[in-house]
C-alpha cells in the first residue's frame, strides 16, 4: 500500500505500490515544461502529435485490458470445476497484461535498461544474442525494492518477463483496497490474486495470512510428488513513492526515533515485510532486493516531478535510462525471530542501499556485475517479437470463431429441416 510510511511501527505496513496515482496531477506538473530544463530533453511531440499519442495510447490501453477482462470472465466458471485450472488460467491471463504494459512502453517510452548486481546474483543476469537479457531468478522469491516513481513496479514485473522461465504470470502485489474498485481494471486485479489491504489491522493481518496462505499451499502432481506454484511477491518496504512530501515525514520518523536520516531513500517500515516473509519463510528460499535509479533526477530532486505519465508516454520524454541493482538474501540467514531485530537488519539494509544511491549519483551507475563478460546488461522494454502480443485475443477468438461456426452450423441444419432457429 502506497501511503503506510505515514503510520506508527505497530500498524500492519504492507507496501506496495499505487498502479493509478500517476493518472493524477499531471496537469499542473508539466504546464512551465519550456521554462524547465528536462533531463531527456525538449517535448519531442509539439501539441497536437501529443493530443494524438494519447488517443493512441488510450485506444490501446483500454481495448487490451477490455479483452483480457472478457477473456477472464470466460475462465471463470473453471473455479467451480477446478481450483488448479482456474488459477493457471488467470495466470496466463496475468502474462497478457504483462505483454500488454511492455509493448505499451516500448512504443510510447522506450528507455535504455542497464542492469547490474553484486556477487550474490552472479551467474543470473546475462545478455542474449538478440541484445536483449534473461535472468535465473527462483520461480518462489520475494521481491524487495525502493521505490522512485510510480511506474516502477512496470519495470520490475517486466523482469518476470525476461525471467527463465517466464514468471510475469506469477507476480502478486500488495495493494490498497480502493484500486478493486477501478472499472475493469480493479476486477483484473482481484482475478490476478493481487492482495487489497484497508490499513486497519483487525482487518489486514488474517486477510494477509490468509492469502499468503493459499500462496505457499503445496499441491500434489499425478504422480503423487508435492510441489509449489510459482510466486514473485513484490513489496516496497517504504510505503509509497519518493516525493518531497514523504521525504520530510521519513526525517520526521528518524528525528522522532534517533536515527540516522538517508539522503536518496525512506526510511522502510520493517511491519509488513517481517510479517510476509515469517509467513512465506517454510516455502520461499530467497528476498531479491532491487535498488531502482532514473538517469536524469538530480540530487535532492524526485523522479515523480520529472517522469511522470504525460513526460514518459506523451511528450516523448521518458528516462534516458532505468537502472536496477540487484542484490540476494537467504531467507534462513535474515532475522525472523524478533520484529525489532529484523528491523534492525532491514534498515541496514536500506542504508546499504543509500550508499549505492549516492555511487550512482557520483559515477552515473550502480557498481558492476562481478565475474561477468559485461559491465552491465544493457537492453530496453520490449517483447521478444513484435507479434507476441495477439497472444491476449487468442481466447476471445477462439470463442467468437465457435460460435461463429455454431451459428452457421445452426442455420444449415434449421434450412434443412424447415424450422426455425
Amino acid at each position: 500500500m502506497t501511503e503506510l510510511a505515514e503510520k506508527n511501527s505497530s500498524d500492519v505496513n504492507i507496501p506496495g505500490p499505487d498502479l493509478t496515482a500517476g493518472l493524477q496531477n499531471e496537469t499542473k506538473k508539466h504546464s512551465d515544461s519550456t521554462r524547465v530544463v528536462h533531463p531527456s530533453g525538449r517535448t519531442g511531440h509539439g501539441r497536437a502529435i501529443q493530443i494524438l499519442r494519447i488517443a493512441a495510447f488510450a485506444v490501446y490501453f483500454s481495448f487490451c485490458c477490455f479483452i483480457i477482462g472478457i477473456t477472464q470472465f470466460i475462465g471463470s466458471p473453471l473455479y467451480f470445476v477446478n481450483r488448479d485450472w482456474y488459477y493457471a488460467y488467470m495466470s496466463m491471463t496475468k502474462r497478457s497484461f504483462a505483454l500488454t504494459v511492455t509493448l505499451m512502453t516500448h512504443l510510447f517510452g522506450p528507455t535504455t535498461m542497464r542492469i547490474s548486481g553484486d556477487e550474490s546474483v552472479a551467474g543470473q543476469i546475462f545478455p542474449t544474442s538478440g541484445g536483449g537479457v534473461e535472468f535465473k531468478f527462483p520461480e518462489r522469491m520475494v521481491m524487495i525494492a525502493n521505490h522512485q516513481i510510480y511506474t516502477d513496479w512496470i519495470y520490475l514485473w517486466w523482469i518476470g518477463y525476461a525471467n527463465r522461465p517466464g514468471m510475469h504470470g506469477h507476480v502478486y502485489i500488495i495493494l490498497k483496497e480502493s484500486l478493486k474498485y477501478i472499472p475493469i481494471m480493479g476486477t483484473g486485479m482481484m482475478f490476478y490474486g493481487f492482495i487489497f489491504m484497508s490499513r486497519k489491522m483487525a482487518t489486514d493481518q488474517p486477510r494477509l495470512a490468509h492469502r499468503l496462505n493459499k500462496l505457499k499451499q503445496k499441491k500434489v502432481d499425478p504422480w503423487g510428488n508435492t510441489y509449489l506454484d510459482p510466486m514473485w511477491l513484490l513489496l516496497f518496504p517504504e510505503g509509497t513513492n519518493l516525493s518531497n512530501n514523504g521525504r520530510r515525514k521519513s526525517s520526521q520518523w528518524a528525528a522522532k526515533n534517533g536515527l540516522q536520516d538517508p539522503e536518496h531513500v525512506m526510511l522502510p517500515r520493517s511491519t509488513g515485510t517481517y510479517f510476509c516473509l515469517n509467513e512465506l519463510k517454510d516455502s520461499v528460499e530467497y528476498v531479491y532486493d532491487c535498488t531502482v535509479a532514473y538517469e536524469g533526477v538530480p540530487r535532492g530532486k524526485y523522479g515523480e516531478e520529472i517522469f511522470g505519465l504525460a513526460s514518459t508516454y506523451f511528450e516523448g520524454r521518458p528516462p534516458k535510462s532505468v537502472n536496477l541493482y540487484w542484490r540476494r538474501f537467504r531467507v534462513a540467514d535474515i532475522p525472523l525471530d524478533d520484529p525489532k531485530t529484523f528491523d534492525l537488519w532491514l534498515r541496514d539494509q536500506w542504508y546499504k542501499k543509500d550508499a549505492l544511491m549516492e555511487e550512482y549519483l557520483s559515477k552515473g551507475h550502480f557498481p558492476p556485475l562481478p565475474g561477468a563478460e559485461v559491465n552491465y546488461v544493457e537492453t530496453e522494454v520490449r517483447t521478444r517479437y513484435p507479434w507476441e502480443i495477439l497472444q491476449i485475443f487468442s481466447v476471445v477468438g477462439i470463442c467468437v470463431l465457435l460460435w461463429h461456426n455454431m451459428r452457421r452450423l445452426l442455420q444449415a441444419t434449421s434450412a434443412k429441416f424447415g424450422f426455425l432457429v
